[in-house]
């Protein structure tokens, strides 16, 4: 698969150079360049080609530069991921980089080697979103068409046994509630509710999958997610902190006046669980899950977690101390644990 990369940058040489390091990537359809010259440009040719993969764009560029481009990028195309390559390497640019939605930072003078690296890094990651949002679109559409005939065609004996299979697999769990949602039931129209959750819940979902993760349930005004595959703690992590910081950035007005800025409580748990279809084959209603122990310590974890927490166990901090920074609580009980577990609070 042919990775499409706009170069945006003002230096003229550049492109002679990207096409002279990288010409036999480009020759055996690795990679294939185009380039513009400044942020203006490059929307245009976004609006042009949707099958762009990534964008290497510098910051200092006439017209439109490379800060304004990127926040103008996610409503051209959410999916399009983009790498600064620049020589104003302080921290200033790179937290504002990144906070407009920047995926990495590469400084100039350019270490080819590293510029690669990073290039097929973010390509993975662009792949696996796109493959996420695939799925997602094709679970609605199959949901449109299923029908009586196709759920019978479905339970036949022939199909339970597959349908009824199982696997065991290492994945995270994370559980996000909205804190004392319910209680808005006593001041808002059902219309209003369902809204405004629906809302929260989209831009929970759009962190969580962000991160290669998919939403196993709804649960009332609770999301119940699960990440697999490579590094899937740490981007259950990722997508809790974005998924937190999201929902806490809203800032509602009730009907009697009163401000109201929803909180979120989260519970993350890894390990092994068993992933399958549950459910009944007799009423053809199944739902594919995963449960265990696992899975429960993460609810547990959630339901001990005060407003605005991500609570985690001490055996997951270790797993987590070197890349997040976290502080230890105190110790709880958790439902059919013979001891007290100790809880850490995942700050960022």
């Amino acid at each position: 698969m042919t990775t499409k990369i706009l170069v945006v940058d003002d230096e003229a040489d550049l492109e002679l150079l990207i096409k002279q390091k990288f010409r036999r990537k480009i020759r055996e359809n690795v990679y294939e360049f185009v380039f513009a010259h400044d942020g203006r440009q490059a929307l245009e040719t976004v609006r042009e080609r949707p099958d762009l993969d990534i964008i290497l764009s510098d910051i200092n560029m006439p017209v439109m530069d490379g800060l304004e481009l990127l926040s103008r990028l996610q409503e051209a195309n959410p999916v399009l991921k983009t790498v600064m390559v620049s020589a104003y390497g302080d921290m200033h640019n790179i937290r504002t980089a990144m906070n407009r939605g920047a995926f990495d930072f590469v400084t100039k003078p350019v270490d080819f080697q590293d510029l690669e690296l990073t290039m097929d890094k973010t390509a993975r990651h662009v792949q696996q979103l796109r493959q996420t949002l695939r799925a997602i679109q094709e679970n609605n559409i199959l949901r449109m068409y299923v029908d009586e005939t196709v759920l019978n065609f479905v339970g036949r004996p022939e199909f339970k046994n597959t349908l009824m299979a199982s696997e065991t697999v290492d994945a995270t769990v994370v559980f996000i509630d909205i804190c004392g949602f319910t209680s808005l039931s006593e001041v808002l129209p059902p219309t209003d509710i369902v809204t405004m959750l629906n809302r929260y819940f989209d831009q929970m979902v759009k962190e969580i999958i962000a991160q290669g993760g998919y939403i196993d349930k709804f649960m009332g005004d609770a999301i119940m997610a699960v990440f697999r595959d490579d590094y899937h703690l740490d981007r259950a992590v990722d997508a809790a902190l974005a998924a937190r910081a999201a929902v806490q950035a809203n800032h509602d007005v009730l009907p009697d006046g009163r401000p109201y800025q929803p909180q979120v409580s989260i519970g993350i748990n890894t390990g092994e669980m068993v992933s399958g279809n549950i459910g009944s084959a007799s009423l053809k209603r199944l739902d594919y899950t995963v449960i265990g122990d696992n899975v429960n310590v993460s609810q547990r974890l959630q339901a001990a977690a005060e407003p605005g927490q991500i609570i985690i166990t001490e055996a997951i901090y270790e797993r987590l101390r070197e890349s997040f920074q976290c502080r230890p609580l105190h110790e709880v009980v958790l439902k059919n644990k013979s001891e007290p577990v100790m809880i850490y609070e995942v700050v960022a």
